[in-house]
């Protein structure tokens, strides 16, 4: 499946995974240090929230065409996620995943993913830890300030020379370490922003919300494609 037919799926997808047919990975010694000095940082700062709760905006920009804004919500805790966005619904309970289309009132429920295994779909993990799978060689080009905040700004390049994307930055506020947007620039052109913000550190969730309701979808077709 190739990126452009995973944005189908779900956009956000592509902004943290290049195509699952890469066969060649660079190692971390051909990264810029402070680059991972930084986005380790980052990381220890996400993965030490008990749960996490952030609204975030999509950008997609085409050659040609007026640009197109889209808003979702992603919410952690633990191994159960959440992400609302373009009309779609993802859950997991740490059991199985739930794809809640409303667009044509389905839901499809399919196994977990193993460790490490690229689905084409969001999971709010993969945001923080995209860059350590070996696909990307990285640097830190600038530290600027943007809006009034100073930013670190860090290329990540494919390692695979086919993929359909030349490059990924990411701007990470020097003083707290968050993360503030993502780019990603395909090779045709287009252009697609994911900037993070509202973000709820360590909140409780009622014990349901991660769970796949089917009472709440009466009329949804639901097709469970579990082994």
């Amino acid at each position: 499946m190739t990126m452009f037919k995973q944005l189908i799926i779900t956009s956000l997808a592509l902004l943290f995974t290049v195509s699952t047919y890469a066969q060649d990975y660079t190692k971390t010694e051909d990264s810029d240090p402070e680059a991972r000095k930084i986005l380790d940082q980052v990381r220890q700062k996400y993965e030490a929230y008990s749960s996490i709760e952030a609204d975030f905006a999509l950008d997609i920009e085409f050659p040609e065409q007026p640009k197109e804004t889209q808003q979702g919500k992603l919410a952690r805790s633990g191994d159960k996620y959440r992400v609302e966005f373009g009309g779609q619904e993802i859950f997991s309970d740490g059991n199985a995943l739930y794809l809640v289309m409303h667009s044509n009132q389905s839901v499809q429920i399919n196994t977990l993913p193993a460790p490490g295994e690229d689905t084409g779909l969001l999971s709010p993990q993969s945001i923080f830890n995209f860059y350590d799978n070996g696909e990307f060689i990285y640097t830190l080009i600038d530290t600027r300030t943007e809006n009034g905040k100073v930013v670190h700004i860090i290329e990540f390049k494919p390692a695979d020379r086919s993929s359909e994307y030349a490059k990924l930055r990411m701007l990470v506020a020097r003083d707290n370490k968050e993360i503030v947007e993502v780019k990603a620039f395909a090779k045709d052109g287009s252009r697609y922003t994911f900037k993070l913000k509202n973000v709820n550190a360590n909140k409780q969730f009622a014990s349901g919300y991660f769970v796949f309701n089917k009472n709440k979808y009466p009329s949804y077709y639901v097709e469970d494609l579990r082994d």
